[in-house]
């Protein structure tokens, strides 16, 4: 079809729609079932496994991996935006790293213990899909908007992915509480296990289907003429990311944004990462069923309370700025990981969920939109998004490893907890330095 003009409704709604449809891999997967299916797989082993030659915790183990992942996406996400913008097809880039995403979480459904390597693998492609779509859907946001459009837009598709994700979760709540009203059949907890499985599958069917949306509507690329693919094209996309570092020197703003935001997102994805793990192990829950069904409604919280935390934090930054409202966002982070070294109960935990969701989709939104309000008049957006995408990647491969070695260390992740409450601190002083004048509203 005729691309629509920039700023367009039914354009922005298309791209803010793609939330709705990946957002249940950050839920299902990142956050609520995967992990208790993964704790549970381990409920008879004491949390240890034997692996690549070594004596790991459970949690330790998957923070590792998550961080590996993370460290391959920080590596060709500059490379794979400078070959987009320069062939002018950003899409595809985008389609290929969503149906690679979508298949491993299907891939989820063979993951057990006797087959550790390959459940581990489609773990690890399912993350790479996920935020390698990402790059190219972030760099879509200058393309497809206006820059007093894009506060708003970026708060809308996160409140659509947390309400996407939460009806597609709350099914699989029904499915794992209830799974014989579902005609899936064995004692309660294969029956339960099984439930988890099929909601592997609905997440990577969910995914492909409603990003078809997205895809009907947004263009092909910021240039749509395009040029051939060749080695030295290649090879551009890190003379890209050259470019785009030289460049950030001129932008003084925009390098000081860059290192709040780095030190911000380290401590903030590396909490999103490993809540349910720190959940399912450090909390008194009564049972094994309390334990399951009380994480993700604490899940479910975080989600619903984010969609009201995204459009109010999207209210004050047009009364307060984008920097102070930022900066007061990672003071409660910091507050929240301190009291988070204490918590044993869950009543405790919810009450934490619930702080956690206000602030949570806020700083994600907020976040986005002040970096792409600081950017140059450029064409090339696919190459500076690639540098906001590798700050977040480095800080979670950080951030991930910091929780891991600690928890591996100690077996107990609230030490590193209070650690991340520090990163919050230091994102303070570092996002002090950007002026409000910097960022316009």
């Amino acid at each position: 079809m005729k691309n629509l003009p920039k700023g367009d409704k039914k354009l922005l709604n298309a791209w803010a729609f793609y939330d709705w449809a990946n957002s249940v891999y950050t839920l299902t997967i990142a956050s609520a079932v995967f992990p208790i299916f993964y704790e549970a797989l381990f409920s008879d082993r004491d949390h240890y496994i034997d692996i690549f030659g070594m004596h790991l915790k459970n949690s330790a183990l998957i923070s590792f991996i998550t961080a590996f992942a993370f460290m391959v996406v920080s590596f060709i996400s500059p490379l794979l935006s400078g070959i987009a913008d320069y062939v002018g097809n950003k899409k595809s880039f985008m389609k290929f790293f969503c149906y690679l995403g979508a298949l491993s979480c299907m891939g989820l459904y063979w993951f057990d213990l006797d087959n550790i390597y390959v459940g581990l693998l489609f773990y690890f492609l399912g993350l790479l899909g996920y935020w390698g779509s990402l790059v190219f859907y972030n760099s879509y946001l200058p393309d497809i908007a206006f820059e007093e459009q894009q506060d708003r837009i970026s708060a809308k598709g996160y409140s659509l992915g947390y309400i996407g994700s939460v009806i597609l979760l709350i099914v699989n709540l029904a499915m794992i509480m209830k799974p014989k009203l579902f005609g899936i059949s064995g004692t309660d907890g294969e029956a339960a296990m099984k439930a988890m499985r099929y909601s592997f599958v609905m997440v990577g069917v969910w995914w492909i289907l409603f990003s078809q949306y997205t895809y009907y509507y947004l263009p092909k690329g910021s240039k749509e003429s395009g040029q051939k693919l060749t080695k030295s094209v290649v090879f551009n996309g890190f003379k890209e990311l050259k470019k785009v570092w030289a460049l950030l020197n001129e932008n003084i703003p925009l390098k000081r944004y860059l290192g709040g935001f780095f030190v911000s997102s380290m401590a903030v994805q590396t909490v999103m990462l490993v809540a349910t793990y720190f959940g399912a192990q450090e909390i008194q829950w009564e049972t094994k069923e309390q334990s399951t069904i009380g994480l993700i409604v604490c899940i479910l919280i975080i989600q619903l309370v984010a969609v009201v935390g995204a459009v109010l934090t999207s209210r004050a930054s047009e009364k307060f700025g984008n920097v102070p409202t930022l900066i007061f966002i990672n003071a409660i982070w910091a507050v929240f990981c301190a009291l988070a070294f204490f918590i044993t109960l869950p009543t405790h935990f919810y009450v934490m969920a619930t702080v956690a969701g206000f602030v949570m989709g806020g700083i994600q939104a907020l976040s986005r939109s002040t970096y792409s309000k600081l950017l140059p008049e450029t064409e090339d957006t696919a190459s500076f998004f690639s540098f906001y995408d590798v700050a977040e990647k480095i800080g979670i491969v950080i951030g991930m490893c910091v929780y891991g070695i600690i928890d591996q260390i100690t077996g107990s992740p609230r030490t590193a907890i209070v650690i991340l409450g520090i990163f919050f601190v230091t994102a303070i002083f570092l996002l002090r330095r950007v002026h409000k004048k910097d960022v316009s509203n």
